[in-house]
């Protein structure tokens, strides 16, 4: 499942990057490559990147448990250790 965010996190990079050189350059990349903007081949590119975006955006979204469980391990560990040079050994 890993494999596939990161599959989309890049499609949706991808299509950013396509969108800045649409945007500062006129170029279109996926239309270029697919043979104009409105032929069946671009039209998939375009909404598999739809989808790689949809997928991305759920990293807004998603918690971080493990991040804040050990966070509060660590906040709740500082009180439970005895304090320096408490257990010295004899």
């Amino acid at each position: 499942m890993e494999a596939f965010r990161k599959i989309a996190l890049a499609l949706t990079i991808i299509g950013a990057l396509n969108w800045g050189l649409q945007a500062l350059m006129g170029f279109d990349v996926v239309a270029d490559l697919a043979g104009g903007r409105d032929t069946l081949i671009a039209r998939l590119i375009y909404g598999i990147i739809a989808l790689a975006g949809l997928v991305s955006l759920s990293y807004l979204f998603r918690d971080e448990p493990e991040r804040h469980q050990r966070i509060e391990k660590d906040e709740y560990e500082w009180q439970t250790r005895p304090p320096a040079g408490m257990m010295e050994e004899k």
